[in-house]
């Protein structure tokens, strides 16, 4: 079966035959068997009544073994017996005497037809055998030729057919099968590469800033301070702690709004230690606010409030701005804030108006 657990084409293909093979065939053989009987002489009506009650019984049998998929063995034993009924009778509900009777051959053809599509060739191939054995037997050479010659060949092209059906349906499985495994590499490795963008994001927004610190201070700048800063962000970096340590949101936020390019009035509220994750996701949403503020908002200096939750909120007066109008390429809001802060399982919510300021709300975890 298909990986992506989507039902097989084969075994809808089979559950199908299995269903409406019988049905059809019982349904076909009843209306044969009507026109039988208007066909044969009056002094054979009670039998050929009679082999039509027959095939009434075993259509009804077929139906039931299709419907439920119960009492298979015994439709197929009924099956047999009204095929083997017609077929041994041919001569006495046979129009004219000594013709062949199409009654007979008809359901013959049908039944070893249909059975190519229900049973294995170990199953089929006797049953068919004896039909055939009970059909020609009586005939003479040349009509009973014909007879074997058409069965066979029918029945040939009937197996032929079913063997070719389930073969293309496997291919297709095969198929689904393939697609859906490309499907989840390239998903894979989709994911990779989306992580490794974010690696080297967080290389850029952690490491890199501290080396730029280091940079612009110089000599002034204390050694014990920038190894604090290099500690915490090799921590972040590669989490050497395992997936589930934490961090001090506070302790980070500080590195941050120590290298902050405007002015930052801060009010701070206790907040327990945060996975990792969720505290980079926080540190980094947080700079590229205060780098908007920097940039856009026509003013020196922000509140960064944080709040037990964990909410952290950076607002400005500044000249604000229209979030609807913001261009698609510019991905600043929502790539660096939005964006991150669901990949970390909260929410970022940006709040501005022209001539109104800008308020950036931080979340997590989402609520």
């Amino acid at each position: 079966m298909p990986a992506d657990r989507e039902t097989s084409v084969e075994a809808e293909f089979l559950t199908v035959v299995g269903r409406f093979a019988g049905p059809a065939r019982g349904a076909g053989l009843l209306v044969i068997s009507v026109f039988g009987v208007l066909a044969t002489p009056s002094g054979a009506l009670p039998l050929a009544f009679g082999l039509l009650a027959l095939a009434l019984l075993t259509a009804v049998a077929e139906h039931l073994a299709g419907k439920t998929g119960r009492g298979r063995p015994v439709a197929f034993a009924l099956t047999l017996i009204r095929a083997a009924a017609i077929c041994g009778t041919q001569f006495l509900t046979a129009p004219e005497a000594g013709e062949l009777n199409q009654w007979a051959l008809n359901v013959l053809t049908i039944t070893a037809i249909t059975l190519q599509w229900e049973w294995r060739p170990r199953i089929t191939l006797p049953a068919v055998a004896g039909l055939l054995a009970i059909e020609v037997v009586p005939l003479g050479f040349e009509d009973g030729f014909s007879v074997v010659l058409r069965v066979l060949l029918e029945a040939a092209l009937a197996r032929g057919a079913f063997l070719l059906l389930s073969h293309i349906t496997r291919r297709i499985d095969r198929l689904r099968e393939r697609r859906a495994r490309l499907a989840r590499e390239e998903s894979l490795a989709v994911e990779r590469r989306r992580q490794e963008r974010e690696y080297l994001a967080v290389l850029h927004d952690t490491a890199a800033a501290t080396l730029l610190t280091v940079a612009q201070r110089g000599e002034t700048a204390d050694p014990a301070s920038v190894a604090g800063y290099a500690r915490r962000d090799l921590a972040i970096l590669t989490g050497e702690s395992g997936p589930g340590s934490v961090v001090d949101l506070e302790t980070s936020l500080r590195g941050v709004l120590a290298q902050s390019p405007v002015r930052v009035e801060t009010r701070w509220s206790p907040v327990p230690p945060i996975p990792a994750s969720a505290a980079l996701a926080l540190v980094r949403a947080v700079r590229e606010a205060l780098t908007n503020v920097d940039r856009h908002s026509g003013v020196g200096e922000a509140r960064l409030i944080v709040k037990d939750g964990v909410r952290v909120t950076v607002r400005d007066e500044g000249r604000g701005f229209d979030p609807a109008s913001t261009p698609a390429q510019r991905r600043g809001v929502r790539g660096s804030l939005v964006e991150r802060m669901a990949a970390a399982g909260g929410r970022a919510e940006v709040t501005s108006a022209p001539g109104a300021g800008t308020t950036v709300d931080l979340v997590w975890p989402h609520e």
